[in-house]
């Protein structure tokens, strides 16, 4: 084999899947067993796979002109892109960058938010407040400020990233109760801000929603917190909305569920839903404009492949279909009615401590004693996951390997039927696995 292997090393039997083709939300491996996506590739298809209208569209801007500089170029399928984003970005989320994938994506966030105070004469604010438990990417910069488990191997990482906790109503790290709490976890990180001096600290950096941290959906005024204390002491806010975006949480951006506007938002997954790489940067007015003050304020910052006119067209297309079919809408529907279907897995399956979620983004909280809300160390969560991944595979439903909590994000074509199936076939692996 000539390329990395992605599987998890210490499980039998859990390698490669070799998928050949598929169709809304299945796909078929080389000996032709079918397979319900569970999550959507990478919480990525959101509109499902097979999908010629957006192939066509790709190959017909490829036909046409494939690839221009961006140095000084652009092409019209490019400027229609960055328009229709900023018409269903939340308020004046104007301005447009565009890079390949979910990292790069986060990546010019920090850039952007760095230079920003840099341009207004801020030149020592350069840190970056991020939230422990938290996946923001595998680049350098987004490795930083990511604190997820995966990160201990590649260190020692850059500096300028100050890990506070993030949010958790179940296992909350302070030990204490929403909402007489009144949200004491983004209260506190005003206590961070004063320890680092607040004229060093560029930007804040979170998910709406964190799938990494255990798909917990924050209480409102959780991001009304955040939103003041940016406000207050002079921080950018950024939205990584990589996987929150374009459709998945019910709402075109999960930060809407928060009623705050970010300084910056970071997408990728539904910008193409999986049909071509590319992802976008989209920051409000006030932060373009600091970067028009001549040209030594300029974003100097290029990326070959950014806003690639084929890239382009499949997402035109995508979200058409998005909008077209109601999918965003569908997404709150059925996310309504898979939440209902997995309720009930709480009262009746023992290791099953809490189910929660927004749209199609829903998560399965695994405890070892949900008296106590004892949650299993982070090898037996590990190890539950793989037994979890393993079972399901073998129905023929794929899901992400879970550590500690059991991500579900179906495409958002899903229909009730196919919930029932997905939810048929979790209840009965989960019901093996907990003995």
């Amino acid at each position: 084999m000539h390329s990395f292997p992605h599987e998890i090393v210490g499980a039998p039997g859990i390698g490669l899947l070799t998928l050949t083709r598929g169709e809304g939300v299945y796909v078929w491996d080389v000996e032709g067993k079918r397979y319900f996506d569970a999550y959507s590739g990478l919480s990525v298809v959101g509109v499902g796979h097979g999908r010629t209208e957006i192939a066509e569209a790709a190959a017909a801007q490829m036909k046409q002109l494939a690839f221009v500089s961006p140095v000084g170029c652009t092409t019209p399928v490019t400027v229609e892109l960055a328009s229709k984003l900023a018409s269903i970005a939340p308020g004046d989320l104007n301005r447009v960058f565009f890079s390949n994938s979910g990292s790069e994506a986060v990546e010019m966030a920090l850039a952007i938010a760095k230079q920003y105070h840099y341009n207004r004469g801020e030149r020592d604010r350069k840190k970056v407040i991020c939230r422990i438990g938290s996946y923001h990417g595998q680049t350098a910069g987004a490795e930083t400020v990511t604190r997820h488990s995966i990160r201990p191997p590649r260190e020692p990482l850059g500096i300028g990233a100050i890990p506070v906790q993030g949010v958790d109503c179940y296992l909350c790290p302070y030990e204490k109760t929403y909402p007489d709490c009144n949200v004491y976890c983004a209260r506190s990180i005003e206590a961070y801000i004063h320890a680092e001096h607040p004229e060093m600290i560029a930007a804040i950096i979170a998910e709406p929603i964190s799938t990494a941290n255990g798909g917990y959906v924050p209480p409102v005024e959780y991001w009304q917190t955040l939103r003041k204390l940016c406000d207050r002491f002079g921080i950018l806010l950024i939205a990584d909305e990589v996987l929150n975006g374009l459709g998945r949480t019910g709402k075109w951006f999960g930060i809407e569920h928060f009623g705050v506007v970010p300084d910056i938002i970071a997408t990728s997954k539904h910008l193409t839903c999986g049909y071509a790489p590319i992802s976008a940067t989209i920051v409000r007015d006030k932060v373009y404009d600091a970067f028009t003050k001549g040209i030594d304020s300029l974003f100097a910052v290029g990326s070959t492949f950014g806003g690639h006119p084929v890239s382009c067209a499949a997402a035109l297309a995508n979200l058409a279909i998005i909008e077209r079919e109601g999918l965003v809408e569908n997404a709150a529907r059925m996310g309504e009615y898979l939440m209902a279907k997995l309720k009930p897995l709480v009262e009746t399956n023992p290791i099953v401590g809490d189910v929660r979620g927004i749209g199609l983004m829903t998560s399965i909280q695994f405890v070892k004693d949900k008296r106590t809300r004892t949650p299993f160390t982070f090898a037996e969560a590990r190890m539950l996951g793989v037994r979890i991944h393993g079972i399901l595979r073998q129905m023929g439903i794929l899901v992400p390997h879970s550590f500690g909590a059991l991500a579900l994000h179906p495409p958002l074509c899903v229909t009730r039927e196919q919930i029932d199936e997905m939810v048929a076939g979790v209840e009965t692996a989960l019901r093996m696995v907990a003995g």
